[in-house]
């Protein structure tokens, strides 16, 4: 299976790429069932709004779209009964990607998650049941074609072991996106700066930032190091990153201004988080080739 490199593409185009917006914070006023799934529950029940959103953001500018997987996961699939199994569940986030892109060069991200809630500091299942979650998920939607593999908003260092082992094993090309709080710590509790060191030994495309404020990154920035790939999508909401409807609060423009001092010689990717929409990826495009 042909795939594309995240790198060479980085390099042909001479600018950051740029990664698409929010998924589930749009698509969740169309949620029918349940909250367990969130937004991956629309990839069976309604996948024309997928489809119609992914291509939203290709023709706003975007370079790479993330599969709708951010709860496709074992831990989350198995509490819930579908007429999927785990296999179709996560091909058809895959499939409905594939269907966006059409014949173009735009670029799949594959979002592996936390095994749990994002923002919970407490684990509560085993080691075991983690290591199954992720090498699970991750072998499937590498199986079913992503260029790579987007862990997103990876915040407990016992998970983020697991994945950067599997995926250099396996030779599966990966980022790794770290929550941060804002005393520049993981929930489990590591300083964020000796787990970029640790991820950094298992060579990753990049080291990204996600699902943080503007406030929390600006803080964290000037630390990061200077001589490595890294990517950044920042929340764009009202409110605290918990609540089940997140309304947007930082509108394109605004993102914009926010964002150009941190992109520099070194950043492979931006993109927007929670509460962005298209606009904010149209914003960011039209910057980049401005500048490019």
């Amino acid at each position: 299976m042909e795939r594309i490199s995240l790198v060479n593409r980085w390099k042909e185009a001479k600018r950051p790429l740029i990664l698409d917006g929010a998924t589930g914070s749009l698509l969740q006023e169309s949620i029918t069932k349940n909250e367990l799934l969130w937004s991956s529950s629309l990839n069976v029940e309604d996948p024309k709004a997928v489809i119609s959103l992914h291509k939203q953001y290709i023709e706003a500018g975007a370079d790479i779209i993330t599969t709708n997987t951010f709860r496709t996961n074992p831990h989350f699939y198995n509490k819930y009964t579908l007429n999927s199994t785990l296999r179709e569940f996560v091909a058809a986030g895959v499939d409905i990607a594939k269907i966006a892109k059409g014949k173009s060069n735009i670029l799949i991200a594959g979002s592996n998650p936390p095994a749990e809630d994002c923002y919970q500091a407490e684990r509560t299942i085993s080691n075991k049941e983690l290591e199954l979650n992720h090498r699970s998920h991750i072998n499937l939607l590498y199986d079913y074609g992503v260029d790579f593999i987007l862990n997103e908003t990876q915040s407990h260092f016992d998970e983020i072991k697991i994945i950067c082992k599997f995926c250099d094993q396996n030779k599966i090309p990966f980022i790794i996106s770290l929550f941060s709080t804002d005393d520049n710590k993981i929930l489990s509790g590591e300083d964020i700066f000796d787990v970029i060191s640790y991820i950094l030994g298992y060579s990753p495309i990049a080291i990204s930032i996600n699902c943080v404020t503007f406030e929390v990154f600006e803080k964290l920035f000037p630390l990061l190091p200077a001589d490595i790939p890294f990517g950044f999508y920042l929340n764009c909401g009202t409110g605290s990153n918990k609540d089940k409807v997140i309304k947007c609060n930082v509108f394109a423009d605004k993102y914009l201004e926010l964002v150009k001092n941190f992109i520099t010689s070194n950043t492979l990717f931006i993109g927007s988080c929670c509460g962005s929409d298209p606009s904010h990826i149209k914003s960011l495009k039209a910057y980049l080739d401005e500048q490019n």
